[in-house]
Order: C-alpha cells, then structure tokens, then sequence
C-alpha cells in the first residue's frame, strides 16, 4: 500500500536575473560541461563525447561534422562485440530501429563511406522503412570492431536526441486519489490564487495522475517487445517497491532504452506544471529536440510555489495498492482518460 501525499517540489522558481549574473550563468555552464564531459557506455568500455561538436548540430545536413567529432572518442576497439568468422573475412551485425539509419548513412552516404573507408569494412544499412541488422563486413576483425564501436556510438547518440516516446509508471488513476488531488486544486487556488502564476491550467488532468519511474524512447515495435519481457523479467526477480523500481531503471538504463539521470528513482506524480498551460498532453521537461535533433525552446511562464509548498506540504492524497508497472504511450489516452499503455506487469 502507498499513501500519496505532498505537493512536487520541483517547480518554476521565480528567479531575477542580470545581464552580467546570465553571463556567469553561461560561462560556468561551459566549463562544467569541458571539465565533465557526456560519457557513453557500450560495451563494457566508456566513451568520452565532445560537448561542443554536439552544439553545432542543428540540421540533418550536419551530420558529416558531428560524425568526425565522435571518431576520437570511438577509437579504441572494444572486445565484447560477436564477431564471426567466414570465409570472406570476419562480420558483425547490429540490431537499430530504421529510424536511426539515416544518421549511419548520412548526407548523400558520405558518413557511411567514412566509416568504411576508416575501418576498411563494408556496411550494408537496409532501406529506410525496414526493420533489419546493420552488417558489418571487412577482412581484419580490428576493423569490424572499430566499424561496430563507431556505429553504436552514433546510435546512442542520435538515439539521445530522439523525442521521448513512452514511461514507465504506475497509475494513480483510483476514485480516492482523484477525489482528493481534486480537492488540492480547489484549496491551492482558493489559498494561493493571488500568487504569481497560479491558476486552474498549471494543475494535471486527475485522469493521467501517475508514479513515474522512467522515460522511454522506444523506436519501432520491436523495442516496445523488448521492454514488455524485460518488464516481465523484473516482475520475477525484484520484489520490495523502492529496489524494483531502482533495479528496474538501471536494467532498462543498460539496456540503453532509458537514458541514465539519477542514480536512483525518485517515485514522483506530478500534479502542478507550466507546460499545462499551452499543452494540456505535455509531461514535464521531456520536449528538448525533435526527430532530426533540431532543439525546442519554450517559453514557459514560472509560477511562485512557496505558499503551496508551506500550506500543502503533507496534503494527504489517498492511499491505493500499486497492483501493476505500465508502458504509457506519450501523447495518447485510452477509453478511461489515462495514458494509453503499450504493455503491462500486474503484481497480483
């Protein structure tokens, strides 16, 4: 049994800035990201990622430049890849959604014909639309290796930027909890309607209340099968709520599915934010770039949350038993309001 209680405190701080006090903002930020740069995991092995040649790709067409940033950080040849020997030399192959393909390709193929030519393999990349392996084919083991070290860096990459498509979470969609986030609602706004930015389209839709444990890209139907029997496998090894959801997102962190961010899970519903006041479907920070990697910025009007947090800080929302962990589908809702779910774990 869970009691859900407490506002989110992650809200929109009401923060004054200066021209100068920006600037320092920005020039920290920079050095931060030189002095602890992105590192990826593939394979057993980790990979340092140059944050600035990811600045400058905006287009499709850059991919050529963004591609010769991520060669020196792909150089060293990892050895746990499956790599079998013909007749004809040595073949590796790679499973990726056809939707990453065009970001091995590149402009006019000229990102695939670095890669062969670096690595002097030969990559056979199926045709946009059609789920398949990568192939990866060359004389010398050494530069299959090197080939299928560079490509999968590339699909983590892209895969980065990708829109998120799907959570993982439990719903909280029982008559007590909305009843009672209902409830909230009224009070916040008879309480705190005089505080800035506090008003009835910040607040969620008490059908889509839930427990997030962690944000999905899932590129083909496919990926949606894998996460459901990796689901499933979770179910029969994890057992007490707060390691299941822990182990849980470092198996689907793994597995490169769910991006990793916290070392741990911070159950959370979310219950108060900006994006509701334009998008009544948008689910927190998620909407950073689109398909082809090209940034969104929106511009979100902040509300001041500290009377909410005083007044309603143990504001008791119900009690209901978590029975099952569901794949939501962004974007969409079923027949009852909530989330679509893609597949599902039931506890009982």
């Amino acid at each position: 049994m869970v009691g859900v209680a407490g506002a989110e405190s992650r809200g929109d701080p009401v923060l004054g800035e200066t021209p100068s006090g920006s600037l320092a903002c920005i020039k920290i930020h920079i050095i931060m990201e030189v002095l602890r740069p992105q590192l990826i995991k593939i394979g057993g092995r980790v990979y340092r990622k140059n944050p600035i040649q990811e600045q400058t790709y905006q287009h499709e067409e850059e991919d050529d430049d963004y591609y010769q940033g991520l060669v020196e950080c792909a150089e060293e040849p990892c050895e746990t890849y499956e790599v079998v020997q013909t007749p004809q030399g040595f073949r590796c192959t790679v499973k990726a959604p056809s939707l990453l393909y065009k970001h091995i390709v590149g402009k006019r193929g000229d990102t695939r014909k670095k890669l062969e030519v670096e690595t002097k393999t030969s990559i056979s990349i199926p045709k946009p639309g059609q789920e398949g392996e990568i192939v990866i084919t060359g004389q010398h083991r050494s530069g299959v290796v090197s080939a299928r070290t560079r490509i999968d860096v590339l699909l983590l990459t892209f895969r980065r930027k990708q829109p998120f498509t799907h959570f993982l979470a439990f719903f909280l969609n029982e008559a007590e909890v909305q009843e009672r986030f209902l409830k909230f609602q009224e009070e916040v706004l008879e309480k705190c309607s005089m505080d800035h930015g506090v008003d009835s389209s910040i607040f969620q839709n008490p059908k889509k209340l839930h427990l997030t444990i962690g944000m999905l890209v899932l590129l083909s139907e496919q990926e949606i099968q894998q996460t459901c029997e990796m689901l499933q496998q979770c179910k029969e090894e994890f057992i007490e709520l707060q390691e299941l959801v822990d182990r849980v997102l470092e198996r689907f962190q793994a597995s490169g599915l769910i991006v990793k961010e916290w070392n741990s899970v911070k159950l959370h519903a979310t219950v108060m934010n900006t994006l509701f006041r334009k998008d009544p479907n948008a689910e927190g920070r998620y909407n950073l770039y689109t398909a082809d990697g090209k940034y969104i910025f929106k511009e979100r009007e902040s509300f001041d949350g500290r009377n909410i947090l005083k007044l309603f800080e143990n504001f008791y929302f119900g009690t209901l038993k978590l029975n099952s962990i569901h794949i939501s589908q962004r974007f969409t809702v079923d027949s009852f309001g909530n989330y679509a779910s893609c597949g599902q774990i039931d506890f009982s």
